[in-house]
């Protein structure tokens, strides 16, 4: 274990995932982030998904604690931050990494209730978590916060609710930098391009009908970095890089992490 983060204390929303044959952002995150010395609340609305990022970290002899919340409930979010207090008297790090895209398409074929749904858990949520956590933030004078976003805040086309609520977490993510800065906080997003998550494999195969193996050849040729998608580790050692204070002079910075797919989209 090495000690980029040691000391600090982290929450981590999407800390569980997807069933699937590689990992997922919050488990990689929650994994790496104890290796380097941290310890995690990982957060889940599926609890078994929380428990067994766990048990993965404390295989590792790194400490984290599992604790069920839907994110997209004002009530949960406040009782995630409390249980935080709770357990270390402070918090150093919330990492923002909730995501959801089911039902979602163009402009014209969304329905009401698929947008409100998408909204609720992608960007209310992540104003709701970054509001309760700085209300231990600001009297600390310290803290950083990581918000996941996505490529798609910036490219697109087809799935409108998730791309808006993206762009608006970049935006959510500059003002709150703007907001905290003269109390020490930071608030940096990261933008993961195509990525080799069970949540991007399962919800390709279940959208198109393909294979997992066609899903993911068809997802390499797009990439122009070794014509291979990244992984969730890749988007775990961004987010350290904010979390730790080797990031100390870094906010309001929103980040793509694509392999170069941005460089060509302008």
């Amino acid at each position: 274990m090495a000690d980029r983060l040691k000391g600090k204390t982290v929450i981590i929303t999407g800390a569980g995932q997807t069933p699937g044959e590689t990992i997922g952002n919050g488990r990689a995150m929650a994994m790496l982030f104890t290796r380097e010395g941290a310890e995690v609340l990982c957060v889940d609305r599926l609890l078994v998904r929380a428990e067994e990022t766990v048990a993965l970290v404390a295989g590792e002899g790194g400490k984290a604690f599992a604790h069920q919340a839907d994110v997209s409930r004002n009530a949960d979010c406040a009782a995630i931050i409390e249980a935080a207090k709770t357990r270390w008297g402070r918090l150093d790090v919330l990492v923002n990494n909730v995501g959801i895209g089911d039902g979602d398409g163009p402009v014209h074929r969304i329905g009401e209730a698929v947008w409100d749904r998408i909204m609720d858990v992608n960007l209310k949520a992540t104003f709701m978590m970054t509001q309760h956590a700085l209300a231990v933030m600001r009297p600390q004078k310290s803290g950083a916060i990581v918000n996941i976003s996505s490529l798609a805040a910036i490219v697109g086309g087809s799935l409108v609710a998730y791309e808006v609520s993206k762009a608006a977490v970049n935006r959510l993510t500059t003002s709150t930098a703007s907001a905290v800065a003269g109390q020490g906080i930071r608030c940096n997003a990261i933008m993961p391009g195509l990525m080799d998550t069970p949540m991007a494999i399962t919800g390709t195969t279940a959208a198109t009908g393909q294979t997992s193996q066609a899903v993911r050849e068809s997802r390499d040729a797009r990439v122009p970095l070794r014509g291979k998608m990244g992984t969730g580790w890749d988007t775990a050692y961004a987010a350290l890089y904010f979390a730790s204070d080797e990031a100390a002079f870094a906010t309001g910075v929103v980040m793509p992490l694509d392999g170069g797919m941005s460089t060509r989209f302008g």
